[in-house]
């Protein structure tokens, strides 16, 4: 655990301005009673705890923050160099955690995050107690109502920069629901709920503690608005349930563990002050774990022997002339696909060979027995890195039939030079194939392990990953080698060298933009880690 911030039990002073109290039922007559500073954002309408059509990213007021992956979480070795920092968020319900958690996150502006709720880790509960649920007479704000082996589980792997499997709980049928939703590691993972703090396991994964202080009226105004406008609950069930279990359950469970915090908010949203200080910190600690992988791949594993690992197709006069033609600036667009397609038909055709076989004994028309071979394992996929990557498809359907295809989006930050995740779709049970990643360019690499983490990532054994590109440069091959030496590697040619832009030399170019006809920006790279969509 890390060490605690300077500013450890800091509290920010403040108050609320309440409105008045006009006595109706209604979910708008609610909305009057609401305090005039801090947000003035609509509610957010939610049923479950994750939305399965939610996109991947969270829109705030200034700007879009993807929560579907991170910059690289692995260093040079393609392993983990330093760990994700987790704030976490306590508070009484509708206390406003998730408002204060969505301005950290715009205030940080830090491109990849992910934001964990607690209400996503109820416990399956038994018929009984649905029953008991159905009647407001079930205690969910009770520690025993949270699976916190799974959360102490889920947060050790984000942490790590591991992919993990979220349950989406519907608050409307207290149940979960049979998807669970993915996320990846990042930079900042804010894990918030009324229970943050409530294990001592879970605390020490919370590398800053912060407790959102709201008066009792105004989180029970809240909570009347939500679950009636929210959740279809009606205003007497709702009094209910705060009488009998949310408001003693905060007086004995989660108020005593506001001295735990290293930081106290009082007004939530409304203390711009407590949010700012906050900001600085993880600021701080983001410096400390900043990471330049393609400078590091540049300078390691060089002047190393090929790997074993490496397969390269037989440089025969046929190869050599489709490598002239793709080389040369002077070739046509329609030349460039056609020469590009038949390297990559060969290419895949080389991969194949490599795959596991087994002998068996068939019988020809003839009515005679032929000891031949079949493939051993189950079955290929292919997963194009985009957008290059996806020019190799064609070839892979054309001689694997039925072969299922996944995509990865990999970009270069424009600020940064370093690969980014941006977009994944892999099909289900991938675990049990091999997998052909493609892509049509490696220069340092960078992108390529990225991908291939991403993978290990959804338990593909690392010894049935196929890496397949048309082109590669030394510093790629001994970089995906040196940090995963189980990965086959498998081109049709490998360039020496990389210039000081990471551009592969002789190289063939920008393979997307000369296959697809599109220009370049001055700067862009011909590798694998500059994509556009």
């Amino acid at each position: 655990m890390s060490s605690p911030p300077a500013f450890s039990s800091v509290r920010i002073s403040g108050c609320w301005a309440l409105g008045p109290d006009g006595g109706n039922s209604s979910a708008e007559s609610l909305d009057r009673l609401y305090p005039a500073v801090g947000s003035t954002k609509p509610p957010r309408k939610r049923t479950t705890s994750q939305c399965k059509s939610e996109p991947p990213l969270l829109r705030t007021s200034k700007r879009t923050i993807y929560t579907a992956g991170r910059p690289p979480w692995y260093n040079e070795h393609g392993t983990q160099s330093k760990e994700a920092f987790v704030i976490g968020l306590g508070g009484g319900s509708a206390s406003g955690k998730t408002t204060v958690a969505t301005m950290i996150i715009e205030a940080l502006d830090v491109p990849w995050v992910v934001l964990l709720s607690m209400d996503s880790f109820y416990k399956v509960l038994t018929k009984q107690q649905q029953e008991q649920a159905a009647s407001n007479d079930f205690n969910f704000d009770h520690p025993d109502a949270f699976d916190f082996d799974l959360i102490i589980a889920t947060l050790k792997k984000l942490k790590q920069g591991k992919s993990v499997k979220i349950p989406i709980y519907d608050f409307t049928t207290h149940s979960r629901k049979k998807e669970w939703k993915t996320l990846y590691g990042a930079n900042v993972i804010i894990f918030e709920g009324i229970m943050a703090f409530a294990d001592k396991e879970l605390l020490k994964l919370l590398d800053l503690k912060i407790f959102v202080d709201t008066d009792s009226d105004i989180r029970l105004v809240r909570r009347l608005r939500r679950d009636i406008s929210e959740r279809g609950r009606d205003i007497e069930g709702v009094i209910k349930q705060y009488n009998k279990f949310v408001k003693p359950a905060f007086d004995q469970y989660i108020q005593p563990t506001m001295r735990l915090a290293d930081i106290v908010v009082p007004r939530g949203s409304g203390n711009t002050v407590a949010i700012d200080l906050i900001v600085q910190h993880v600021h701080s600690q983001l410096e400390e774990r900043e990471l330049s992988v393609r400078a590091a791949l540049a300078s390691a594993h060089q002047c190393h022997p090929l790997p074993q690992t490496l397969s390269v197709l037989k440089s025969t006069p046929q190869v050599r002339g489709m490598h002239t033609i793709i080389r040369n600036k002077e070739t046509s667009r329609d030349e460039f696909i056609f020469y590009s397609k038949r390297l990559m038909r060969l290419l895949i055709e080389h991969a194949l060979s490599l795959l596991p076989f087994q002998s068996c004994t068939v019988q020809t028309p003839q009515g005679q027995d032929y000891e031949g071979r079949t493939y051993s394992g189950k079955q290929i996929t292919g997963v194009s890195i985009l957008r290059a990557g996806e020019t190799m498809e064609p070839a892979l359907r054309a001689v694997c039939k039925d072969v299922r295809i996944g995509t990865i989006l990999i970009q270069t930050n424009c600020n940064t030079g370093e690969p980014e995740l941006h977009y994944l779709r892999l099909p289900k049970d991938i675990s049990e194939d091999h997998v052909i990643l493609m892509d049509c360019t490696v220069s340092t690499g960078a992108a390529a392990m990225m991908a291939v983490r991403v993978l290990l990532d959804h338990d593909v054994p690392e010894d049935k990953i196929f890496l397949l590109s048309l082109l590669m440069a030394e510093m790629g091959v001994h970089s995906v080698a040196y940090a995963f030496p189980r990965v086959k590697i498998i081109t049709t040619a490998v360039d020496k060298k990389v210039n000081d832009l990471f551009r592969i030399i002789p190289g063939i170019g920008n393979f997307g933009d000369r296959y697809f006809g599109t220009d370049a920006p001055p700067d862009w790279s011909d590798d694998e880690d500059a994509l556009s969509t």
